[in-house]
């Protein structure tokens, strides 16, 4: 099968598309023929391996996995022979964020990574409703939404973003998003009440408060963002911060009134069931922002980590 394979840490041009073998299931595996992928900012960490943190999960001091990759939506073709699950010829998807190998043309995986694709959804959106998504559910679930309050969400037209404004907009809630000026339109779309164009405007100057920051491009900090909180506000990021301060900062704040949440990410049993039901009922809807082939992945890969990606980039297969 053709796989886009890199065995050393660094830029997009350490990317080549190679023949190598498909592996063969074990019991408790299927083989799933890729119709379509992403390249998100979590394969841009693993291809990078920053921060350096990521080289104690995928490899010190080389990849222990070669082939990129972390979501796919495809077609079951192999079953392990203690696969009841699953048949051959099921529309699946799923997400394995330490890499599960699927910028490929097939890939091998554990039945636990793998789940069905909602009836009415197509292979390109399923992939696109993954990495972004399951993060996005963190962020909700982190936290006790009730009615009345108010919500910032910086970063509203990136993959976590967008997938966390169409969650949150199911509560009773006011929603304020930051973006550029070309996606007000997409943002207001999704769901925001009030949208801060930060190219002309500070979100920090306003005299606005909120009860949640939920910064999902890790773009901000806390310190910026306590004079905006409410009293008793939260901030949660999806980075960790300049100096790592957000793994930190949770048990710094656990005793004051103005309070850091870090998102550490929920299992995937629990978060892309949640997405499929989403998917199924319209509430929720992908933002694709381009695609690209399995042969010009390396473009995608400098694309998305130019940082400035609305909503996702899929490749196809």
């Amino acid at each position: 099968m053709k796989a886009a394979i890199r065995r050393r840490y660094g830029s997009p041009k350490q990317i080549k598309i190679e023949e190598v073998d498909t592996r063969v299931p074990t019991a408790q595996e299927v083989v799933i023929r890729v119709h379509a992928t992403t390249v998100n900012r979590t394969d841009c960490a693993n291809l990078s391996a920053k921060p350096f943190i990521m080289r104690f999960i995928l490899g010190l001091f080389k990849p222990r996995k070669i082939i990129l990759g972390t979501d796919f939506a495809g077609e079951v073709i192999t079953i392990g022979t203690e696969v009841s699950s699953f048949k051959v010829g099921d529309k699946v998807f799923g997400f394995v964020d330490t890499g599960g190998e699927s910028q490929a043309e097939y890939v091998t995986t554990a039945i636990e990574n793998v789940f069905p694709i909602p009836a009415n959804c197509d292979y390109t959106p399923a992939a696109a409703s993954l990495e972004g998504a399951h993060y996005a559910y963190s962020f909700v679930h982190k936290v006790n939404l009730k009615s009345g309050q108010h919500i910032l969400i910086i970063g509203a037209t990136g993959g976590i973003g967008s997938a966390l404004l169409q969650f949150v907009k199911q509560y009773d809630v006011k929603i304020t998003a930051t973006c550029n000026t070309k996606n007000i339109e997409l943002i207001r779309s999704l769901g925001a009440h009030k949208i801060i164009d930060y190219t002309q405007e500070d979100f920090t100057d306003s005299q606005d408060t909120y009860d949640f920051v939920f910064d999902t491009v890790g773009k901000s900090t806390f310190g910026a963002c306590k004079p905006v909180l409410t009293e008793n506000g939260m901030y949660i990021s999806s980075e960790l911060g300049p100096y790592s301060q957000n793994i930190f900062y949770p048990l710094l704040t656990s005793m004051a009134a103005k309070k850091v949440i870090f998102p550490i990410p929920f299992n995937t049993q629990k978060t892309i069931p949640y997405i499929s039901h989403h998917l199924a009922t319209g509430k929720f809807k992908p933002v694709i922002d381009r695609t690209y082939a399995l042969e010009d992945i390396t473009k995608a890969y400098e694309y998305v980590m130019k940082g400035q990606k609305m909503g996702n980039v899929v490749i196809h297969i």
